[in-house]
């Protein structure tokens, strides 16, 4: 079987979860597979993750997703099942699983259920027990690091959890300097992504002493942009904290070769894919330890430094010793460039072929 369908509650908002479907969509279908990603609703705000895309792409509703499921949405559902045939079918959420489960034809579709998240921010929710309830009963159960796959494997009595990380989608040829004077946060402005705390680390950071004219620049947009702002004016850091707005991903290369350093604050995370793109680049990045992914990316005082989720003293601390001497940046980044060829596209695509062939015996 060489047909894969990669669905999504929304297939085309910007988030982590749709950036990572469409790249290893277009990946798949370079290597010869017949991929479909559909979004089971409209997005809002959509998002072009691939410019010239070589797989059909489908919306099945043009009603934003809500919480009911309703008789329409699951005759779309098995419309679109019975159009594109048999199929590996990739269900990226834990509410794409709820949605699409009992839909699926026994022996001719073939279910896989993905999570982006980590263990321990699905304890903290719902997700856990749509985990423990349904994955079990696909044909695999796939998760972003070995810690994660273990820790769900245990917990939920999973028998068929495996782990699978999220690919970065290019390489770079050049590598950044990491001598400038340049944080970079890089994310949606929401309450998860915490960058209250990481503008107070900064802001102690910059206090401590030090070489002066550090700047923090977010990268992004949200709804927490106003306050972040009177925030960072709180801290004495207004005219140091750089709100960048949305970029392009055209445009992230330019921003990872001024980069010095990246900030990770996350309330939770999975994999973390700024992490690795900034390593690609030869940035290193200073952490909340808040996930098997985080983990899996950085390798403490190897890599990058990682200090305990939500401690903004050490966090600061942390991007202190980043900012106070680019010998230590130059260490950390070569290392991590190095650690982060595992997450290259071509080897994540090849243990997608891998996973697909297993799912098929």
């Amino acid at each position: 079987m060489r047909t894969v369908l990669f669905a999504c509650v929304d297939a085309d908002t910007l988030g982590g979860i749709q950036r990572v479907t469409h790249t290893v969509a277009q990946g798949l279908a370079g290597r010869g597979y017949e991929v479909h990603v559909a979004g089971l609703h409209r997005s809002a705000d959509p998002v072009r993750y691939v410019e010239h895309p070589a797989y059909e792409h489908h919306v099945l509703s043009t009603e934003p997703a809500g919480r009911s499921r309703s008789r329409a949405e699951r005759r779309a559902i098995t419309r679109l099942l019975a159009d594109v045939g048999p199929c590996y079918v990739v269900m990226t959420s834990p509410g794409v699983v709820t949605r699409m489960r009992d839909l699926l034809t026994p022996h001719r579709d073939l279910g896989i259920g993905q999570y982006h998240g980590s263990f321990d921010h699905a304890v903290g929710s719902w997700h856990f027990r749509s985990v423990r309830a349904h994955y079990g009963e696909l044909d695999q159960a796939v998760f972003l690091s070995a810690d994660d796959a273990r820790r769900f494997s245990e917990a939920a009595l999973l028998p068929n959890a495996c782990h699978l990380p999220n690919p970065l989608p290019g390489w770079p040829p050049t590598v950044s300097s990491v001598g400038g004077r340049r944080i970079l946060g890089v994310g949606r402005l929401s309450g998860v992504k915490r960058f209250d705390r990481l503008i107070s680390a900064f802001a102690r950071a910059c206090r401590s002493g030090g070489d002066p004219g550090w700047e923090l620049h977010l990268i992004g947009d949200g709804p927490e942009v106003e306050r972040l702002r009177l925030h960072a004016a709180a801290e004495g850091v207004a005219s140091t904290v750089i709100f960048r707005g949305r970029i392009p991903a055209a445009g992230m290369p330019a921003e990872y070769l001024k980069a010095s350093a990246v900030g990770l604050s996350s309330e939770h995370e999975g994999l973390p894919l700024v992490i690795g793109e900034a390593a690609s680049y030869g940035v290193p990045c200073a952490a909340f330890d808040v996930s098997g992914g985080v983990r899996a990316l950085v390798l403490p005082e190897r890599t990058g430094l990682l200090v305990p989720p939500a401690d903004v003293p050490a966090l600061a601390a942390a991007l202190s010793r980043l900012m106070g001497s680019a010998d230590e940046r130059r260490r950390l980044g070569a290392a991590a460039r190095l650690h982060a060829e595992r997450f290259r596209l071509e080897h994540v695509l090849d243990r997608w072929t891998s996973l697909l062939e297993h799912v098929s015996r």
